[in-house]
């Protein structure tokens, strides 16, 4: 009787999940705050809910595939990073390079004339004044959107949007391959795949880590059969998506060790240098990086202990110490990655995961810039592990659409501090809970 209750519940949470994910794909404005609190909070809960229980594994597994099959006609409610993949779409398919001018130039007379470029488009952008940083993979992706749906926004959403649905469709498959090799259970699968950030941001939002998550993933899944020329390959296309997993690299070299690790980064970086070298110049890469440095001297929103620092920065100074702190804060991020990686040799797959997960935290605290997505792929590895801080903090970051009630889009620190403080001390619960099996994994051998 207990156990028919429980289904009762599963089915009845997850039926009127599905509606709350339509409503939120198509009648849930950014600016209306409270209507997407309180959706998310729902598919939230059913999400706890849901994740526990043993009998409605393959049930929620097809479920979380439905609901973000849901989004697929949807036009993005909650971000509009679109207009700029629609629009270095359009640039590839006429041939222009989209990393070789700001978005500025195509509507000046002195301008190629690119179809579908026009001013009313570039009114939509929310980055003009910065060159694209989006690398190769995800270019491709913008251009066979384009490619196939020239003239109409929505259908290259929607091309795109299918994409990401077989990748995440993908990725729940090598969660499930993982979480078996490594002994670990089942429905942990469901972390990820039910997950409401997930769904929202990869496949509503159209954010393409869910295309770096699945070439990352496969890179771990084929290292842990030792096909590592292949392995590197995968690796080299996660990098061709975000640029984000660079920052393991120390870990894999630790891991391989220095023979290993050689071939596994020359195959890593020929299959950047592949992906990048029909739109590389040198020209090219100043652009790219100016725009990413730019990004750590300027961009802010959502962070948390630069946030305090900024703070203290304006009672010393007077005004806002960015240009300082950005640097200073990645520099710290990588001291404290290396610091890692040479503390400890990560003897296994899980180890290699657990160090991926402990660098990306790390990176996400001290960094100036936290948007929402940002935390799929950290939510992605510690679902891999017994750590859930990721899985309550990707329950709170919905508090940052708070800033957007409004067209100055003014951030709510309140809000944002209440987000920090109930993670850190999530996570400081869950290190202490784990202190011994920590213990042992620092300081054993290796």
């Amino acid at each position: 009787m207990v156990s028919t209750n429980k289904k009762i519940v599963a089915y009845a949470l997850l039926g009127t999940s599905a509606v709350a994910y339509a409503v939120l794909a198509y009648a849930t404005p950014r600016s209306n705050f409270t209507q997407l609190l309180l959706l998310y909070a729902f598919v939230f809960f059913s999400y706890l809910y849901l994740v526990r229980q043993q009998n409605a594994l393959y049930l929620s597994i097809a479920a979380a595939l439905f609901f973000r099959l849901i989004f697929l006609l949807a036009t993005p409610a909650l971000s509009d990073d679109y207009f700029r993949f629609v629009w270095d779409g359009r640039l590839l398919t006429a041939g222009q390079n989209p990393y070789l001018y700001l978005p500025r130039f195509f509507v000046t007379p002195e301008g190629p004339q690119v179809p579908g470029i026009s001013q009313e488009f570039f009114r939509s952008l929310n980055s003009p004044d910065y060159y694209s940083v989006y690398p190769p993979v995800s270019q491709a992706v913008f251009w066979l959107g384009v490619k196939l749906y020239p003239n109409s926004v929505l259908g290259s959403i929607v091309v795109m949007r299918v994409l990401i649905l077989l990748f995440e469709a993908g990725n729940i498959l090598l969660f499930w391959r993982l979480l078996r090799k490594m002994k670990l259970p089942d429905k942990q699968v469901l972390l990820y795949a039910l997950n409401p950030l997930v769904i929202l941001e990869l496949t509503g939002n159209l954010h393409f880590e869910a295309l770096m998550i699945f070439f990352l993933l496969l890179a771990l899944y084929l290292l842990l059969y030792l096909r590592f020329a292949w392995s590197a390959i995968a690796f080299g296309l996660a990098v061709g998506t975000k640029l984000l997993p660079l920052m393991f690299l120390p870990f894999l070299f630790r891991k391989l060790g220095v023979g290993k690790f050689i071939l596994y980064g020359a195959i890593t970086l020929l299959t950047v240098v592949a992906l990048v070298a029909p739109v590389l110049n040198g020209e090219v890469l100043y652009n790219i990086f100016s725009s990413v440095d730019l990004y750590f001297r300027k961009f802010e929103f959502n962070a948390g202990i630069y946030y305090l620092m900024r703070w203290i920065g304006f009672r010393f100074t007077g005004y806002n110490l960015i240009f300082v702190l950005g640097p200073l804060l990645s520099l710290l991020t990588l001291t404290g990655i290396l610091a890692l990686a040479t503390v400890k040799r990560p003897e296994n797959i899980r180890q290699l995961i657990g160090c991926m997960a402990a660098a990306l935290t790390l990176y996400l605290l001290l960094t100036t810039t936290v948007h929402p997505w940002y935390l799929t792929t950290l939510l992605a590895l510690t679902s891999l592990s017994y750590f859930r801080f990721a899985v309550i903090w990707s329950g709170f970051v919905i508090l940052t659409y708070a800033a957007y009630r409004t067209s100055t889009y003014q951030e709510d620190l309140r809000l944002v501090a209440l987000e920090y403080s109930i993670v850190c001390v999530w996570l400081m619960i869950e290190l202490y809970r784990q202190r011994q099996h920590l213990q042992y994994w620092i300081f054993s051998r290796g």
